[in-house]
Order: C-alpha cells, then structure tokens, then sequence
C-alpha cells in the first residue's frame, strides 16, 4: 500500500508553528534550528500542494487550508504523544549504539542529532568506535552505518542495507574563485587550476570531468590528501581546487568558506549506507532511528541545511 501521509517530523513542525505563530518559536520548542523547522514545513506544503501558512516577516499564520488541515491532524498528532508517554512510562528508555564513520558522524549526522532527540526523547544514542573492517555482527552494537566502494557485494547476504548519502560528488574552491576575470565559468576553466586528489579516490576528478562532457580529460594532482577535511582545508588555504561528496560540506558552504563553481554533481558508486543485521530482532531504537535518518536523507537531497 501507498503511504500518503506525511512525515511527524513534519507534522509537529507544522503545528507548533501554526500554534506559536512564529518558526523561531516552534524551533526552541522542538529543539531544533528555525532551519529546520522552515524546511519541514515546505516540504509538508510541497507534498500537499496547498500553502497552509503565510508569512509576515517573522510571525505566520494560517491560510484557510491551513486552518482545516490542522484541525484534521491535531487530534492525531495528540492521541500519538499520549500513547508514546504512555509506552515511554512503561518501558523507560531505549539504548541505541551505532558505529559511524568519523567525517560523516562530525560533518552529516551529528548537526542533525538534535532533531532526532526532540522526536524521540527517550532514545539514547552512544557510539561504538568505528572500526573499518567491522564484520557488522557485534552484539553490542545495535545498527553500522558504512561505506559502500564499488559494484562487488561488499557485506554478508545477513545484513540489511539502505542507501543513506555519499554518491554525489560536487567540485569546490575558494569563493574569490567565482570572481574577476579569471573566475570559473565552465568545466574547462576548472581544467587549468592546481587540483588536489583523494589518495583512496583518485578517479574522482576524471570521473566528474568525464560527467561534464570531457571524457579525455587527464586530470594530474598538484597534491593529494588522504581525509575530506584535509582537502577542504586545502581549498580554503588556496591551494587548488578539490571534487568531494556534497553531503560532507554543508556547514563550510553554510558559511561561505568554500564554494561550488560548477554546480553539477557526478554519482559515483560509493555512499554511506544503513545496516543491520537480518536475523537479529531490530531494536526500538534502532527502526526509529532508521526510519528518521533516511527521513533526514531524502530531505536533505532536496532541502540542503542552510
């Protein structure tokens, strides 16, 4: 069966901030950003295809649609915080322990946590140490999240995987970059600056060349780093030019640290995934945090943080 409705993360943001009247509000309320709030409420309005909520400057209030959807929601959303208070009475909390790549923990899912933990209150999330080579059969370890290289089966038939994020690979430089008379305007003009190399994903820059309409372009490293970070700090420092997974760069765009010259992405075959174990019964904690974070990543493939 189809599921129309809408996600609760969207549904809770709707309906504090048609009940405070202000997105800043709903966001201390519910603990996250006004970013995050703002978005979830468009997308809600997206998937509806109704405007419920007009704003002026930095209050909102409800259009006529509006009004009636959250009357025909409001009860719902109620009942479902009673029969969570409920079930949270009886049961206490839910441990959750995941294992993380280090960059995607510190750069994708850690600024997102904090929407996680106003949903689900009593789910407490600790990290495992991230282990490359991990078998993905710890027992105390409730859910992975790892990196997918390749088209070879890269885990056991036992474990359960869902594509997260990673595949998108953008080029970045300086923001002075994209200005004057040498700025960067098309593919070619990438072409001429020093470019700077993962060590483990050499092929990225000719990949991304390649997508762009220049399959014979011969890319040669003016340097090469073995960590995202290192190449984004090269890029900031004017070091050259840089191709890297678009997930792992929204807080240094945020900021306007770096920039995006060419804004067309390149998919490789390498992304983060979500995994449990098949045949080990998937706890609490772990469903609602899959369900969330995949959320997160469908979201954020169309609604980038600010």
């Amino acid at each position: 069966m189809r599921i129309r409705s809408p996600s609760l993360h969207e549904l809770h943001a709707f309906a504090s901030t048609a009940r405070l009247g202000s997105f800043s509000k709903a966001a201390d309320e519910l603990c996250v950003t006004q970013g995050a709030v703002s978005r979830a409420v468009a997308r809600l309005e997206e998937h509806l295809s109704m405007r419920l909520l007009t704003r002026h400057g930095r209050l909102s209030t409800l259009t006529d649609a509006g009004r009636a959807y959250l009357d025909s929601v409001a009860p719902a959303l109620q009942q479902l915080e009673s029969a969570a208070e409920a079930v949270g009475a009886e049961s206490g909390s839910h441990a959750l322990r995941l294992s993380v790549p280090p960059t995607l923990a510190t750069k994708w899912l850690i600024p997102r946590l904090p929407d996680f933990r106003a949903l689900h209150p009593e789910v407490a999330i600790s990290f495992a140490p991230y282990r490359r080579d991990d078998p993905l059969d710890t027992p105390d370890i409730d859910g992975w999240i790892r990196v997918r290289t390749g088209e070879v089966p890269w885990h056991p038939a036992s474990i359960e995987s869902d594509y997260l994020v990673g595949r998108e690979i953008v080029p970045i430089c300086r923001p002075e970059d994209l200005r004057g008379r040498l700025a960067l305007r098309m593919p070619q003009d990438l072409q001429q600056r020093p470019l700077l190399f993962h060590t483990n994903y050499p092929d990225n820059w000719r990949l991304w060349f390649a997508t762009q309409g220049m399959p014979d372009a011969n890319p040669r490293p003016a340097a090469d780093f073995d960590q995202v970070v290192m190449l984004v700090q090269g890029v900031i420092s004017g070091l050259g030019l840089a191709v890297v997974q678009r997930c792992l760069i929204e807080d240094e765009l945020a900021a306007g640290r770096i920039a995006i010259p060419i804004d067309r992405a390149a998919l490789t075959p390498r992304g983060y995934y979500v995994c449990a174990p098949k045949g080990r019964r998937e706890t609490r904690g772990m469903r609602v945090f899959r369900d969330w974070v995949l959320g997160q990543a469908a979201g954020a493939a169309s609604h980038p943080l600010p």
